[in-house]
């Protein structure tokens, strides 16, 4: 299921690019890049969850257990995060978290990697795990907290200061790749606007409140300037 899954968010990723590079105003583009961010940052968890799996490659992996009744490992691929001047803020939300034993909540960190454990929460085991960080991370300063559903773990930056552009150095080499073919792919004339607005009218009607605000903006603003030319004419 996650291969098929893969492939799929690819071919959207491709199709994406595609009426990025066909594009002209600039906030149909910044729509576009926000949309092909979301679903790339998607296609890369998801990747590195299959590279890091075992050969049972299932959501729900049975693990040893002492007991008749079997418990199994969840693999969590979504997360949040957020930074400051000193930190790395990861944010995972799971129903009831905050009601397991400290000791069963934990992280394994190397200086460029963290995995999260959660032991025997409703019988079941899960891992996060996030590898090839942005920038080195100093283990001895970073600690994790469990809240009301969610655990926050603080990844203390080894450079304080330094900005994140990207959690992941995947999602960097990604992002500067689809940047540089942008630069030097020499696209055909097309008219864009009749896949462009499918793909606008799909977004607005799946979106949230900001996308969809976003892209009534820049209709509004697009619609405006056609009126003022032609005016001018």
């Amino acid at each position: 299921m996650s291969e098929v899954k893969i492939k799929e968010l690819r071919s959207d990723i491709d199709e994406l690019n595609e009426l990025l590079k066909l594009s002209k105003r600039k906030k149909i583009q910044d729509i576009l890049s926000l949309e092909i961010r979301k679903l790339e940052t998607e296609w890369i968890n998801l990747k590195e969850t299959e590279n890091a799996s075992t050969p049972m490659d299932t959501t729900l992996a049975p693990t040893t257990s002492t007991s008749a009744q079997k418990k199994y490992q969840i693999k969590l691929n979504g997360y949040g995060w957020d930074q400051s001047d000193k930190y790395i803020q990861v944010f995972v939300t799971l129903k009831n978290v905050h009601t397991v034993p400290k000791d069963q909540v934990y992280c394994k960190l190397t200086d460029r990697s963290m995995e999260l454990h959660i032991d025997n929460l409703d019988n079941k085991d899960y891992l996060l795990v996030i590898n090839k960080l942005l920038e080195p991370i100093n283990i001895a300063e970073s600690h994790w907290k469990q809240k009301t559903d969610r655990v926050v773990i603080f990844l203390a930056k080894s450079r304080p200061n330094v900005k994140w552009s990207h959690m992941t150095e995947i999602e960097k080499k990604f992002e500067d790749q689809r940047n540089n073919r942008f630069k030097t792919d020499d696209s055909e004339k097309k008219d864009p606007q009749e896949s462009i607005m499918s793909l606008m009218k799909n977004m607005y009607e799946t979106g949230d409140d900001d996308m969809k605000r976003m892209i009534s903006k820049a209709w509004y603003e697009g619609q405006h300037k056609k009126k003022t030319d032609t005016l001018d004419l």
